[in-house]
C-alpha cells in the first residue's frame, strides 16, 4: 500500500482544528459537576470541625469580655477579665512552670521516641515484637497509669526500693517541689513515646534501603549512618514533631491535676491547669476564657513564625 499523500491544505486544516480544540475553554460548572459528590462527602467534616473546633473559639473570645453568670445572666465587663487576671501573681507563676515542663519534655523526653524508632529499624529480628511493645504505654487508660505511677514514686515503692539497693536514700519524687514535675515529665516519657517512635519509624522506614546498602560498601559503620544519612533524612518530619509536641506541652494539665492538682506548693500548677481551675473550681468562666484567649494569641503567632521561618518547605 503507498503511503498517504498530505498536501499542505490539509496540514493547514487539521492544524487549525487542533488549535481549535485546545483553545475551546471548559463549560462553566464543569468542574463543580465533575467533584461534586467529593464536596459532598466533605461537608460532615467541615460542619464538625466548626461547629466543635471554631464556633468555642469565637464564643470564648466573646466571654472574655463578659462576667458569666448562669442565673443572673452575662454582664459586659470589657477588659477587667484580662485585667484581673494580670494581677494574679499565680499566672506568671504558671507561665514559669509551663515554660519549665516544655524544657523537661524537651531534654528528657523528646529524643526518646527518635532513638527508639532507629534502634528499632536496626533490628534484624522480632522488629514486630518491639514495635508492639514500645506501643503498649500509649494504651494503658489514664486511672490506671496514674494510680500505678503513685504507688511505683512511693517512699516504699520500687523505684526508691530499686534506690535502697544501690545504698541510695529514698527520694519524694510527687511531695517534693524540686522532683515533682521531673516525676510527671518520667511518667508521660514512659506513656507517651511508643505513638511518636511509631511515626519516626515510618520516616526511618521510607529512607531508600540502597543509600545504606551503598554506605555499608564504603565501610560506614552504625553511627556513620545514622549521622549522615537517618537523621538528615528524617529533618522535617523532626522539626513537625518539635512544634507539635511545643503546643502539646504548653496545653498540659491532666497529669498535674489527676497526680498533684498543681502542687505541692503549686510546683506543677502549669498555665493550662490555671485556667481549668479558673473555670471549673472558682467558676469564674470570664477570667478563665480570657486565659485561654492569650493562650490562642501566643500559639497563633508561634504558629505564623514557624510558618513564615519555614515557608520554602511548603
Amino acid at each position: 500500500m503507498g503511503e498517504p499523500v498530505i498536501s499542505p491544505g490539509n496540514m493547514q486544516q487539521n492544524t487549525v482544528k487542533a488549535s481549535a480544540s485546545v483553545s475551546r475553554k471548559p463549560r462553566r460548572g464543569s468542574n463543580w459537576k465533575q467533584y461534586m459528590w467529593g464536596y459532598l462527602f466533605l461537608v460532615p467534616a467541615i460542619a464538625i470541625f466548626i461547629v466543635f473546633l471554631w464556633v468555642p473559639i469565637i464564643k470564648g473570645m466573646v466571654y472574655s469580655f463578659y462576667n458569666i453568670d448562669f442565673v443572673k445572666g452575662n454582664t459586659f465587663v470589657g477588659f477587667d477579665n484580662y485585667v484581673k487576671v494580670f494581677h494574679n501573681p499565680d499566672v506568671l507563676l504558671s507561665v514559669r512552670n509551663t515554660l519549665y515542663y516544655m524544657l523537661l519534655c524537651l531534654v528528657i523526653g523528646f529524643w526518646v521516641p527518635i532513638a527508639a524508632s532507629i534502634a528499632i529499624s536496626e533490628l534484624r529480628w522480632f522488629q514486630g515484637f518491639a514495635r508492639i511493645a514500645a506501643y503498649l504505654p500509649f494504651v494503658v487508660p489514664g486511672v490506671v497509669l496514674y494510680g500505678m505511677w503513685r504507688w511505683m514514686y512511693d517512699p516504699v515503692g520500687p523505684i526508691n526500693a530499686l534506690l535502697g539497693w544501690f545504698g541510695a536514700d529514698p527520694v519524694s519524687f510527687i511531695s517534693d517541689g524540686r522532683w515533682s514535675m521531673v516525676s510527671i515529665v518520667f511518667m508521660e516519657t514512659w506513656q507517651q513515646f511508643g505513638s511518636a517512635m511509631l511515626i519516626y519509624l515510618a520516616g526511618v522506614l521510607s529512607i531508600p534501603r540502597d543509600w545504606y546498602e551503598a554506605a555499608e560498601i564504603d565501610g560506614a559503620g552504625v553511627w556513620a549512618r545514622i549521622k549522615y544519612i537517618t537523621l538528615p533524612s528524617m529533618r522535617n518530619l523532626i522539626v513537625l514533631m518539635l512544634i507539635l509536641q511545643l503546643i502539646g506541652t504548653s496545653q498540659a494539665y491532666q497529669s498535674q491535676l489527676a497526680l498533684l492538682d498543681g502542687g505541692p506548693n503549686k510546683a506543677t500548677l502549669t498555665y493550662a491547669l490555671l485556667t481549668v481551675k479558673y473555670a471549673f473550681t472558682q467558676l469564674d468562666y470570664g477570667a478563665g476564657t480570657a486565659l485561654g484567649v492569650l493562650m490562642f494569641i501566643v500559639l497563633s503567632v508561634l504558629g505564623v513564625l514557624q510558618y513564615k521561618l519555614n515557608k520554602e518547605e511548603y
